[in-house]
């Protein structure tokens, strides 16, 4: 994609507060002094087999990108490819009230949809919201010294690979399905109040590829303590197995000559932090001295897996030291 993109100009407009120069999770246009539309686009293949669940979690991975921005989601679309001659219509429906459950929970609603005919099955959601303009949060605004939490433990990815080899074991799917279907609003909500300076969600290009882009944007690299990374149950194990999805080889080949890894870190497990993400948590790079607020503020909020792990430090040769 950022080949296809590169001969195209960037699009500047003065009401343009976000666009595309830094892969951001979502643009951001002005529309007066104290309002800003949050806009974005998202929609996956399936990975889990029931249609419910796969609505739920379509829907909360399309609403991530405006809780990474600060926003509050205020409408949705449906974006459907739909296989009519190979699943029956009911099916349909069951994902679009998955993935409505969730716009309602959002707080946001639902406007409509475009559905096209496809032989593969895929879902998302046109999200829109809003955000005060001096409260934007983007992957670029982190500071020299800020700590980094993230909200949600890795391996997704790994998971769902498992489970189409027929390996997945019962704990590791209940506790993907809990996390891919769990709103990030709490979550922003809780940085809006500590003095958030960036923010990332982690999806498809695993943890150490957001982690690259926020990098990038800050200019400065960021120190991963790997020991404090959270992992799904059986993670580790499926990883060790050669249960991993493509696109995290793909992460590994995109991102991997900016990391720089500590002896420490196990071969074998170095691809988990490559793990394409449905559903991720957030990456909030904040002050120090705010992070203890911040965790007691989201373990209140249910946000039950949030962990320290990592800093901001001075740019270096490599953009990522996983220590």
């Amino acid at each position: 994609m950022a080949k296809a993109l590169a001969p195209l100009p960037l699009e500047k407009h003065p009401q343009l507060l976000v666009g595309t120069e830094t892969a951001d999770d979502a643009g951001v246009y002005k529309i007066a002094e104290d309002t800003a539309l949050v806009q974005t686009i998202d929609l996956i293949t399936p990975i889990v087999d029931d249609a419910f669940l796969f609505g739920q979690i379509a829907a909360a991975n399309s609403l991530s990108d405006i809780y990474a921005m600060g926003g509050r989601p205020l409408t949705a679309m449906n974006i459907i490819c739909f296989p009519r001659l190979s699943l029956d219509i009911s099916v349909l429906t069951e994902i679009l009230q998955g993935g409505l459950e969730k716009v309602h929970e959002a707080g946001a609603v639902l406007m409509g949809g475009h559905t096209v005919e496809d032989a593969e099955l895929k879902y998302g959601l046109a999200v829109t919201g809003t955000v005060h303009p001096q409260k934007i949060i983007t992957n670029k605004g982190a500071q020299l010294g800020d700590v980094l939490i993230l909200t949600k433990p890795l391996g997704t990815g790994i998971i769902s690979t498992a489970q189409k080899a027929g390996l997945a074991e019962t704990e590791a799917l209940e506790a993907a399905a809990r996390q891919m279907v769990a709103l990030n609003n709490q979550a922003a909500q809780a940085m809006g109040e500590c003095q958030a300076h960036a923010c990332t969600d982690i999806t498809g290009f695993g943890l150490l590829g957001h982690a690259v882009e926020m990098a990038r944007g800050c200019g400065f690299s960021l120190r991963l303590f790997y020991e404090q990374i959270p992992f799904l149950p059986k993670v580790k194990n499926y990883a060790a197995s050669g249960l991993v999805p493509g696109g995290a080889y793909c992460n590994e080949g995109h991102f991997g000559s900016e990391i720089f890894w500590g002896e420490k870190i196990p071969s074998l497990e170095k691809i988990i932090l490559f793990d394409p993400q449905t559903s991720g948590g957030l990456l909030i790079a904040l002050p120090k001295e705010q992070s203890q607020k911040l965790l007691e503020l989201l373990l209140k909020k249910g946000v039950r897996d949030a962990t320290l792990i990592g800093e901001v430090i001075p740019r270096e040769k490599y953009s990522i030291i996983v220590a």
